[in-house]
């Protein structure tokens, strides 16, 4: 927990999201019950500060070193809920009520030149590009929906038929906007179908060379002037723009999963995407009922980028027998108040997914502490990949 905790306060010092943006990011991506900046706060800055020394003195593992604006927060006495001031300004000393101080975001986006979204593209027939395409289409947008072939873009708008279905079942949607959802999407068999959108959304394999492709096919089927935004989830957001002639309209819009259900879009800019690209996919969030989170064009961005190093060092701990599986699990649901133990959730990610993000952070950041633990490396070589193989920390019965 602590080495999570430090990280985001290490995230917030680098002026790389601001707190409000990190809290909601990890509250709506994880489903965890406070952001880590609001937790510090709570513990006490300087009670979490004491803590990492004595694990850094420990471990000697460079995630344990306190952050500097821990200990600068600290000696200034604003020490969280308890000072009335940490890295949130409070009603009181001891109250819970934040209240607005000079870091407090205005209300609603500042007003800004965008550009107008009349339509939307979405490329690809996963699982990902279908929800993101009934997203849209709830929203009330115009879709098209593109895949490599026509049957391959029928069967994705098919699925989204059925999930609104189960949604009407379950009394969450009416017959009428489910029918109303399914006929704003037009399903094609060629990028050719996006000429006249003004945004398109790529959702296919989390593979450079792929998406860079994709891009290159989107620059030359897309109209001058229309936004082209990615999902990727690890992968740099420039090198994907710079296969485009025009950089400054790429943009990185990566969704969660299942994307109709989860909340956060991470919205990611690089040193070239243009202001009025970026105000208008924020707006667009909104739209969409979405809450849009800004980070730059990092490893990882903001919810990756902390989850998955304390993903690791939960592996660490059973690699080096310092405890199991179910006690660590155990103690962060009952004792951190996590959804889903560390090891149940890397079972349902997979495993090959969580080293292949493993790897990209410790290849950006070059910190030791990110390696991946030899024991997920060993799982993953073994095939043992999680729920979807039957096989990962834990064994499952085969699906029925």
């Amino acid at each position: 927990l602590f080495g999570y905790l430090n990280q985001a306060a290490a995230m917030y010092e680098a002026k790389y999201a601001s707190r409000e943006d990190i809290d909601a990011a990890m509250k709506l991506g994880c489903g965890l019950p406070m952001g880590p900046l609001a937790l510090l706060d709570l513990i006490g800055v300087d009670t979490a500060r004491t803590v990492l020394e004595a694990m850094y003195t420990s471990s000697g593992d460079r995630l344990h070193a306190p952050a500097p604006i821990l200990g600068h927060l600290a000696e200034a006495g604003l020490t969280g809920q308890k000072s009335g001031r940490g890295f949130y300004t409070y009603e009181a000393p001891g109250s819970q009520v934040v209240v607005r101080d000079l870091q407090t975001p205005p209300d609603g986006d500042l007003v800004r030149a965008s550009r107008p979204v009349n339509s939307v593209g979405v490329a690809g027939s996963g699982t990902m590009a279908s929800g993101i395409a009934q997203v849209f289409a709830q929203a009330g947008f115009p879709v098209v929906l593109a895949a490599r072939s026509q049957e391959k873009a029928d069967a994705a708008k098919a699925a989204i038929g059925k999930s609104l279905a189960r949604a009407v079942e379950r009394g969450r949607l009416t017959a009428e906007a489910a029918a109303a959802t399914v006929g704003r999407i037009t399903a094609a068999g060629s990028l050719d179908a996006f000429a006249d959108v003004d945004l398109a959304v790529e959702a296919v394999a989390e593979d450079l060379e792929v998406k860079q492709e994709l891009f290159r096919a989107l620059d030359k089927a897309c109209k001058p002037g229309a936004m082209l935004a990615t999902t990727t989830s690890s992968l740099p957001v420039i090198a994907i723009a710079r296969a485009t002639s025009r950089p400054e309209d790429v943009i990185g819009m990566h969704f969660f999963n299942p994307a109709p259900a989860m909340k956060l879009v991470e919205v990611v800019r690089t040193v070239l995407t243009a202001d009025d690209v970026h105000a208008t996919v924020r707006g667009i969030c909104g739209q969409v009922r979405k809450h849009p989170v800004d980070c730059g064009d990092r490893a990882g961005f903001i919810v990756n980028a902390l989850l998955f190093p304390y993903l690791n060092n939960a592996i660490k701990m059973v690699d080096q027998h310092y405890a199991g599986i179910d006690d660590i699990d155990a103690a962060m649901k009952l004792g951190g108040g996590y959804p889903m133990g560390p090891f149940e959730l890397l079972d349902v990610v997979g495993l090959d997914v969580s080293l292949a993000i493993e790897q990209v952070l410790h290849k950006e950041f070059r910190d030791p502490g990110l390696a991946p633990s030899p024991l997920l490396e060993h799982l993953v070589a073994a095939g043992c990949l999680g729920r979807k193989t039957g096989r990962g920390f834990r064994e499952y019965a085969p699906r029925r």
